[in-house]
């Protein structure tokens, strides 16, 4: 039997998707399954690492259990970022892993910048002195839970931990690992200079991987779990946000392209071919033959609208949708502005372009003629106008030209939404085919692992999302938009020092 497919394994924040897509990126069959989170403390996030893989487990169960296994020709793997548990070599969890979402770690944060140095840091691991990156955490399990880290053999983000799991080889893609902001990005190998600054032995963690090569092969016991055929080739991926790139075609063929994922959190990526690092971005190792993603991310997307209708319009359970729909309707009526309401959309710190994980959200310019459709609406601007800023520091940085988005995640469903990205931002929003292009960006490295094309670049010419209908700014939305920024961008600066007070004063209580 011709082995046409090659499954995407998507290992999100909330659910693993699994998706078998065929040569011309169409999909075929696809299986899902949720990841609990818990929130134990104030900051702390953390999920199983077991159902990281029960999860993933399900959903392939769920995609063999539609085709033939015999036809998957390799799998990739996609994954949340900055996710990482502490594991025996046998992979059994020691403790519960710690999510990208966690803030636990901010003190280790502050002590490590001032020892290593910001610049020093920024320079080899391509990421500014900020909260996401797993280094930090690392440091506070070897201070708070040191028999844990003295019981640890290994030490994985979830690519790692569901290629052991699928393989029994401790291995990851390069392009999941360097996120963990331990990888020295010129060298594309493990920094031992920050590792040991750290306190980490390098021996715990996994070998690395190039995005496209394999990593193993499924063996009998994996093959049990998941219904593929024993053998069958696991190849390296990447974090989701480098797949989410090549699944949308953010290439250096197409280099004034960059994705915007509307997802958890509101990611865009362009492509560079060479190593470069800036505060406007985070420097990533791009799911591609060479080359790196120049990325901006707000830790708060549909994060903040899941929390908007879960925690302040208390949205009766599985009425979440319809009251989203009506909300959108609402919003849509209200004007550009919201009616004097603005959002600063920090409820998980800021990230680009502040890099203050102390930061918090802000909601000003409520009244008493303030209506929940003005508020949608000013979160959904507020996002919008923050990735305007970001972009436009981007090229700055840069010296290029970003002349459209590929729109893709949950959120690029709203048509309210990526119009509003297109009038904020100046630049036409073309909607991907697939709003699952983490899946398809691992499918793409898997086409390549399996062989069907030489490279990385060819299987994603040949399989990348296109795009379903173009949103194109409208000049007088425009012009009203760069008059709201230039307001929305004062209010941070005047409020940060203000909230640094206020963060000390509640992390006293």
């Amino acid at each position: 039997m011709s082995r046409d497919l090659v499954i995407g394994i998507d290992s999100s924040t909330s659910a693993t998707k699994a998706i078998a897509w065929d040569k011309q990126g169409r999909a075929v069959a696809e299986g899902r399954a949720p990841i609990a989170m818990s929130n134990p403390h104030p900051g702390w996030f953390e999920q199983d690492p077991g159902e990281w893989w029960s999860s993933t487990a399900t959903a392939l169960q769920q995609v063999t259990g539609k085709i033939d296994a015999a036809r998957v020709a390799a799998v990739g793997i996609s994954n949340q970022r900055e996710t990482f548990g502490v594991f025996t070599q046998d992979g059994t969890p020691l403790r519960p892993g710690t999510v990208w979402l966690d803030e636990r770690a901010r003190g280790q944060q502050k002590r490590f910048g001032e020892k290593f140095g910001p610049e020093r840091l920024h320079e080899i691991s391509g990421k500014p002195l900020d909260i996401t990156p797993c280094l930090f955490r690392m440091i506070w399990l070897r201070e708070v839970e040191p028999a844990v880290m003295a019981r640890g053999e290994k030490m994985a983000e979830v690519h790692g931990y569901l290629t052991f799991k699928l393989t029994g080889q401790w291995a990851t893609s390069l392009a999941s690992a360097d996120p963990m902001g331990v990888i020295d990005m010129k060298r594309r190998d493990w920094s031992q200079e920050i590792l040991a600054a750290a306190g980490v032995d390098l021996a715990m963690m996994p070998r690395l991987v190039a995005p496209g090569d394999q990593s193993g092969e499924v063996t009998p016991a994996a093959a049990a779990a998941t219904g593929l055929k024993v053998g069958t080739p696991v190849i390296a991926g990447g974090g989701d946000g480098q797949c989410a790139g090549t699944g949308a075609g953010v290439s250096a063929d197409h280099p004034s392209r960059a994705y915007v994922n509307l997802g958890t959190a509101l990611v865009s990526g362009s492509y560079g071919r060479d190593y470069a690092h800036h505060r406007a971005f985070r420097t990533e190792i791009a799911v591609a033959d060479e080359g790196y993603i120049y990325e901006t991310c707000m830790r708060s997307g549909t994060f903040m609208v899941e929390w908007l209708t879960r925690e302040v319009l208390r949205a009766e359970p599985g009425k979440q949708k319809e009251l989203i729909a009506a909300l959108e309707a609402e919003a849509a009526a209200s004007p550009i502005g919201a009616n004097g309401v603005v959002m600063v959309p920090y409820w998980q710190g800021c990230m680009t372009p502040f890099w203050d994980s102390a930061a918090r959200g802000v909601i000003a310019g409520l009244s008493g003629s303030t209506r929940r459709g003005d508020i949608y609406r000013a979160l959904l601007e507020g996002l919008v106008l923050e990735q305007a800023t970001c972009t436009m520091d981007v090229e700055q940085a840069t010296g290029t030209t970003i002349d459209h988005f590929v729109a893709i995640g949950g959120g690029a469903a709203s048509d309210l939404w990526v119009q509003i990205l297109a009038d904020a931002t100046g630049r036409a929003v073309q909607r991907s085919e697939t709003v699952e292009a983490s899946s398809l960006g691992a499918a793409i490295a898997a086409a390549k692992g399996a062989g069907w094309t030489k490279t990385i670049a060819a299987a994603t010419e040949a399989m990348a999302g296109r795009p379903t209908r173009s949103f194109e700014p409208d000049p007088k939305c425009q012009a009203r938009y760069a008059e709201l920024r230039a307001i929305h961008a004062d209010l941070w600066p005047k409020v940060a020092e203000w909230n640094a007070r206020l963060v000390n004063f509640a992390d006293q209580t």
